[in-house]
């Protein structure tokens, strides 16, 4: 089983040959390809090579198959007795990227 984890938008994704991987957006048109070169951690055939903090010589490639955004998030503040009330919404834009390749 081969895979990596790779650094984007500053959160850690688990990619794997074929996966589907939500991340923050992209400015990528869609069909596009995408190249990762900050992989943290590489596993193929049972051997793991951890980076310091990447893996040289380490990509990952990937295909955009969808832009989009995600479920909104409702935020209701509240303090009792005190008549605060706030109330309001959030919508995350996101990029789903199709792994391709993990080149070592």
């Amino acid at each position: 089983m081969t895979y990596a984890i790779l650094q984007s938008g500053g959160h850690q994704h688990k990619a794997e040959p074929g996966s589907v991987v939500l991340m923050q957006k992209l400015e990528a048109e869609v069909g596009s390809e995408v190249t990762f070169d900050e992989v943290l951690v590489v596993s193929k055939d049972g051997k793991t090579v951890v980076g310091d903090p990447y893996v040289k010589k380490a990509q990952v490639t990937g295909t955009v198959i969808q832009q989009g955004r995600g479920r909104k998030l409702r935020i209701f503040k509240y303090k009792p007795k005190r008549n605060y009330k706030r109330q309001y919404g959030h919508r995350q834009s996101f990029s789903a990227v199709r792994i391709d390749e993990i080149k070592t």
